[in-house]
């Protein structure tokens, strides 16, 4: 009796609709009505949302498994950053240049892409 009542409910008028559906979606990406359609997507960052700043501060961690330098650095006013403790991207050799509780100058970039670290100086 289920297969009957299957084969039914297959032949019932929704199927207009769902077609309906499908026409406006497509109709709105060719008219280009889709939010995206009139600019880069807001993840794909741009040269203009990256900035580059220096900071002064203390390495706190070095993770060469993910990359990143971790420093409590002062206050960034050039981005009006507070201080802070947070992880930055950095290369290997950046990453072997300094030791956890280095105290260090940086430069930098910040952006949509994230947090890099650019160059280090022991002070």
């Amino acid at each position: 009796m289920a297969a009957p009542l299957a084969l039914a409910a297959c032949g019932s008028g929704n199927d207009t609709e769902m077609m309906d559906d499908t026409a406006m979606a497509d109709g709105q990406m060719a008219d280009g009505q889709m939010p995206m359609g009139d600019g880069d997507m807001p993840m794909m960052g741009s040269d203009s949302a990256m900035q580059t700043a220096s900071a002064e501060g203390t390495v706190t961690a070095i993770d060469a498994d993910a990359g990143t330098i971790t420093v409590d650095h002062g206050a960034v006013p050039a981005i009006e950053w507070p201080a802070m403790t947070m992880a930055f991207d950095a290369d290997e050799q950046l990453r072997q240049d300094v030791a956890v509780g280095d105290t260090i100058s940086f430069d930098f970039t910040t952006g949509e892409g994230g947090n890099t670290i650019t160059s280090i100086t022991k002070q």
